[in-house]
């Protein structure tokens, strides 16, 4: 159960920095609250996991599908670049994510 609420914690991570580019720097009222939110929430399970998680795992890992859920976003919502080495390191960056929930011990 501590991994599921991580990785609702990362998605609200995704939700939050994709909030803050749809605020347009905070202009956009209903972007501004949805990111108010959304960061609220990811960081409320970040502190519920790390209860139960090692807490350099946990942020390793809550960043990690922050960044890799950003860049998806990016790639498919805004039209951002999705050329080898970018896809390259973002399948790495995933590899590394499983290595730490398969490899690294908990704290129980």
């Amino acid at each position: 159960m501590n991994w599921i609420i991580l990785v609702i914690a990362g998605l609200f991570e995704v939700g939050f920095t994709t909030c803050l580019k749809l605020s347009n720097n905070f202009s956009n009222l209903k972007w501004s609250l949805a990111f108010a939110i959304s960061i609220t929430l990811s960081f409320f399970f970040l502190n519920k996991a790390t209860q139960t998680l090692p807490m350099g795992t946990a942020y390793a890992v809550w960043t990690g599908i922050g960044a890799v859920g950003t860049v998806l976003v990016g790639i498919f919502y805004f039209n951002e670049p999705a050329n080898f080495w970018r896809i390259f390191f973002i399948v790495t960056l995933i590899a590394s994510i499983l290595g730490l929930k398969f490899f690294a011990g908990s704290a129980h």
